[in-house]
This record gives C-alpha cells, structure tokens and sequence, in this order.
C-alpha cells in the first residue's frame, strides 16, 4: 500500500507532456541518447554533446511522466512505479507517409481551394496498407527495462522492414520514448528529386499515441492520454522560433475558449520570448545576425536596450511603439517582406506572391499583448538578476506538468507550414483537441474512409475528417517524404535582388548561415589583429556546404550523410568585449574535415555566402 500523503485525494491522473518529442539520429553507441528539453530555458549542453565519440548524431528521447490530480484540478504528485502503484504503459507508433496524399500546399487557407486536389503518393500502389509502416503496439510495465521486445520492428512498406525506435523505462518506471536511427531509402533504387513527394521513399520517423494504465492502492485511476512525435534531428538545440509550436498551441486554446484571454503582457513571460528569439537567430542566419546580432542596432538584449524596453510609462513609450509596430499584423494585408518576422509563410513561392500569407506572423495572441506593451499595459517584472529554471528539479511540482507541456514544444516551429520541420497546418484546428496541447485520440481499431485518388480541400476540412481524433502516424503522414529532402530544401534568400539570406524558412532548427570553428577560433586567438577577428565574426558560413552542388546530388547527400550537418552549439566567447559577445554560437561538424578549397577560403578571412541549390519544388 502507498503510503504518500494525499494518494487519497488523487481522483484521475495524466500524461505529461501531453505531446513529446522524439528525434532521430544515426548514434548506435548505448549512450547514443538524450533526454529532450524538460524545461522551457534548459541550461546549454558542453561541446560535443549532441555527438557520440564517433561524430554520430545522438537520438532525442521523449520522457514521458504521471501526475496524480485532486478533484479540483490541483496536482498532488508525480505517480512513478512503487510500493502501492502500479502502471502499464501503452505507445503505438506508427508511419503512414507513404500511403498517404502528396504535400502541395496547407489546405486550411484561402489559396488551397483553388488549387488542384492532393494526389496519393505511390499512386500505382493498389494494396496501399502494405505502405503503412504498423508495428503495432508496445507495453512496458516494469522500471528499468528495455530490450528487443520493447522494439517497434515488424512493420514494412514496399516489404522491406523500418523498424521505428523502442521503449524503455528509468528507474522510477517513467517512460522514454526512441524514434529511428534516421533511416530513410528508396525500396527501387531512385534518387530524391523533390522537397516532399518521393515516390518509392520510406522514412523511420513515425508518431502515435501513448496511453497508460494506472492503479493506486488498488483503485484504477482515468487517465488522460498523451503523443509523441518522432521528428528529425534538432540541428539548433537551443534556438527558438519567433512563433513557437506553444505560442500556435497556446492562441487556437485562446481563441477556441478552452484558455482565457490575457489580459496584461508580462514583459519577461510574453514580450520578451519574441525579441529574444529574433536575437538568437543571429546564429543561424547571416540576415538576422545583421539585423538583430550582437553590437548592431536592434540587439534588443542588450542591456541598456533591454532595460529601456523593460520600462512602463511615457519615458520609452515610442520606442515600445515602433518595436511593436516593425511586427507584420496579417489584418494589415501587407505583402511586403520587411515586417517582422523575416520568415516565409505557407503561401510562400518563388517568386514571391502578393499574398499576407506568403510570409508568417506571430500570433493574434502575441500581436495583442505586443499592442497592451506598446501603450504600457504590461507588467514590468523583467530583473536581470533572475534565473529561469534550468532543470524540472526546479520547478514546484504543481508546476511541473505545464512546464513539461510548454518545454516540447517551445522547441518546434510553426514557422512555414510547408510542410514544415515536426508537424504540419492541421494542428492549427480545435477539432484536433481534448483540451489544450493535448489531442484528441480515435478509439483503437479504427479504420479511416478511403478518400479516393485526390484529397480535397472539403475533405480535408469535413466534420470527423482527418483533422478530428488522431490515430498513429497521422500527424506525421503530412510531412515530406523522406524527411531529409525538406530538410535539405529550405533555405533562405530565394530573390537575391532584394536580399542575398532574408527571408529564411526554419533558421531555429534548419541554420542558413553559422558561425565556423574555424572563425570562431580566429575570434578567440587575441594574438591576431582586432580587425582580423571581427572579419572573422561578421563572416557566416553556408551550413549545407557540405552536400556538394547539385540540387539532386544535395537531397541524396542529406540523406546518407545527414550527420555531417553541424549542430549549432553553444561556447565561451568575450567577455566585457564591445565587439564580441561573451557567448556565442558555434557550429559542430563532429570533426568532419573541410574540403582543402573551402578551408583556403575560411583561412582567407574572406569567405562569404554562396547559397547553392533551387528553392523548394
């Protein structure tokens, strides 16, 4: 029997977070894995960490947790497997790209429904479950347990076998969840040619529900139902999207009534995230570096600036205006590129349309706190002294299931939904939701209707249709196929006459522009002149220089090599320095060597940007 204080008091439980994610990676060393971020501002990993020691990419895992709730909706504890509890837990994952429809377009806005229906992938294919990859499900009910009978293998597409990561518990029994190794192929042999339709493709990421049986002293307690998402690799673990998945989450609760509207910004909660973010790209994108890096004229961290921007009342009131002003409001129908963000939108194309939604913009929910700052309405709560929680320890225990929920998915875009990096536009609908962050789940069994050999728009969008109750692999199923190819497609400064880096598609988790090792140790090395290592800072180089010229020859580089990508980390740099920051961002390319042409032109100090490839298909 337990003997917690308040077990009697627990009446239902949850999973949290109510959406996980998972990452690939082609580590096969045992310790060839990571715990994804638990807390919305984790403290930045040491170099190499992302890496095992033969320069693989380690996998991303997704820890999954219980917590027991009162009646009145207050959490009591963390329910783990002990002495009076018992619990099974129940993931299925699943990948249904292959038999699903080709990605053309977000069907959800206004452009799709004059566009042709979506076509089936592998069209040809009559028997298409045989293109479901459906390993089935998986239970774990023991801690500290992992094994080949926790392994989603068996299931096939084209007949050949994926298999799609494994299960394993801690020693507190708490879930962790392994996607693929990165595996992608051709079941005929063909090489990629497109962004996101690749006949005869398979990828081994995957997602599905994860349920959980769960008894207290003998009493069987409800429990609510969480996903996991198996994506690809984070190549900028610590960067932020201007529009987080949570933000996107956190507006459609809002405006769906299931969250109450705000009604005052906190700057350090609200206002702040979004600058922040702008900021931070500077490590990813060689635009944003001018725009928004350190020294130049929008460094809004720094810290007369912040400090200025902190501040209620008259004082700085038109300087809140103008910042709040330089941010794109699609109800402006403004289709010039230089509102903030300087992010591609859904309808984005080449060239680009006369369209608001060409490119993107935050929230309707941070646009109204953005207004609520400008006029001075918002708390002033920003102090430079305090630190955010830097683990889950950290954080109260009524406090740690939201911070579970938020830190997945502060971590994914909802940056272009083209298709976009981990999930897709139809996570934009209410009618996915239980409640929010969390989704609703079909009944297990379920058989979806056959739409046919084209899936329009009024489908998409029908009542109980693919955007209602999801079952597993229907999240992913919308994203590119093999998911290297996407990857490796979206860049950024498609128009060079109007900028040669800006706009840009998913800089946070897909650099453009990265600072090299090879610079940053220029930087570094106070022997050199002061001219010298500020050349060296300003200069950004291409991050997919390594793929080769080609766009084919790229999509297939990516997919065989894309380890070889740096992983843009976090180091020591000046400190007290009016030049150079005091931390920087650094590309890692796990001690891939350069070629002897591209090393000449980095130790030249001159090297600047060349982006190669065609935009997006």
């Amino acid at each position: 029997m337990s003997n917690k204080a308040g077990d009697q008091n627990i009446v239902y439980a949850k999973i949290h977070p109510s959406v996980g994610i998972a990452r690939v990676g082609n580590s096969t060393a045992e310790d060839g894995f990571y715990i994804g971020p638990q807390v919305a501002e984790p403290a930045p990993k040491p170099p190499g960490f992302y890496r095992d020691k033969t320069g693989a990419l380690k996998r991303e895992v997704a820890e999954f947790r219980i917590y027991g709730y009162d009646a009145a909706g207050k959490v009591v504890r963390e329910l783990n497997m002990e002495d009076g509890v018992e619990i099974a837990w129940i993931v299925e994952l699943a990948n249904q790209k292959a038999g699903w429809y080709n990605f053309e377009l977000a069907m959800d806005i206004p452009e799709a429904s004059t566009a042709p229906a979506s076509t089936r992938r592998n069209a040809s294919v009559v028997e298409r479950r045989t293109l479901r990859i459906l390993p089935g499900p998986r239970t774990i009910e023991t801690p500290e347990t992992h094994g080949a009978g926790y392994r989603f293998g068996g299931g096939t597409c084209f007949g050949i076998e994926v298999p799609l990561g494994e299960l394993r518990t801690d020693s507190m029994g708490r879930l962790q969840v392994f996607g693929g190794h990165g595996k992608s192929a051709s079941a005929d042999g063909k090489v990629p040619t497109t962004f996101a339709n690749n006949d005869g493709w398979y990828d081994d990421t995957s997602d599905g529900p994860v349920t959980a049986r769960v008894t207290l002293d003998g009493r069987e307690l409800e429990v609510a139902p969480a996903w996991v998402v198996v994506a690809p690799p984070n190549y900028g673990p610590q960067q932020k999207s201007v529009r987080t998945m949570y933000a996107l989450m956190t507006d459609l609760a809002i405006q769906a009534g299931q969250l109450p509207t705000p009604q005052k910004p906190s700057f350090r909660d609200d206002i702040l995230p979004m600058l922040k973010a702008m900021c931070d790209l500077q490590w990813m994108n060689a635009g944003f570096a001018a725009g928004f890096g350190y020294g130049m004229p929008q460094h809004f961290v720094a810290p007369d600036y912040l400090h200025k921007l902190s501040q209620p009342g008259e004082t700085y009131a038109e300087l809140r205006r103008t910042v709040a002003n330089a941010f794109r409001n699609p109800d402006d129908g403004d289709v010039s590129l230089k509102p903030w963000p300087w992010v591609y939108g859904d309808d984005m194309d080449i060239p680009m349309p006369e369209s608001p939604r060409a490119m993107n913009a935050v929230t309707p929910t941070q646009l109204a706190l953005l207004e609520r700052w400008a006029n001075g309405d918002f708390v002033s709560d920003y102090d430079p002294a305090s630190a955010p929680p830097r683990s889950l320890d950290e954080v109260p225990i009524q406090e740690q299931p939201a911070m579970l929920d938020r830190a997945a998915l502060e971590f994914c875009l909802a940056d272009a939904f083209h298709p976009g990096c981990e999930m897709t536009w139809p996570v934009r609908h209410a009618t996915m939701y239980m409640e929010p962050y969390r989704w609703r789940h079909r009944q297990p069994g379920y058989e979806e209707p056959d739409y046919g050999k084209t899936l329009t728009v009024r489908e998409a969008l029908s009542y109980d249709g693919p955007l209602f109750a999801q079952f597993p692999g229907s999240i992913t199923r919308w994203m590119a196929i093999p998911w290297q190819t996407d990857t490796a497609s979206c860049r950024s400064g498609y128009d060079k006459q109007y900028d040669p880096y800006l706009p840009t598609f998913w800089p946070a988790r897909v650099p453009n522009q990265v600072l090299s090792e090879e610079n940053y140790r220029k930087v570094m090395n106070t022997d050199l002149g002061r001219d010298v290592r500020l050349a060296a800072f300003h200069v950004r180089s291409d991050w997919d220089r390594t793929l080769g010229a080609g766009p084919d020859h790229q999509l297939l580089m990516m997919v065989e090599h894309f380890d070889r990508q740096g992983i843009v980390e976090v180091r020591d740099g000046i400190p007290n320095d009016p030049d150079f920051p005091p931390v920087m961002q650094v590309e890692d390319r796990g001690g891939n060597d350069l070629s002897r042409e591209e090393r000449l032109m980095t130790d030249s100090g001159m090297r600047r940007l060349h982006i190669i490839g065609t935009p997006k298909d």
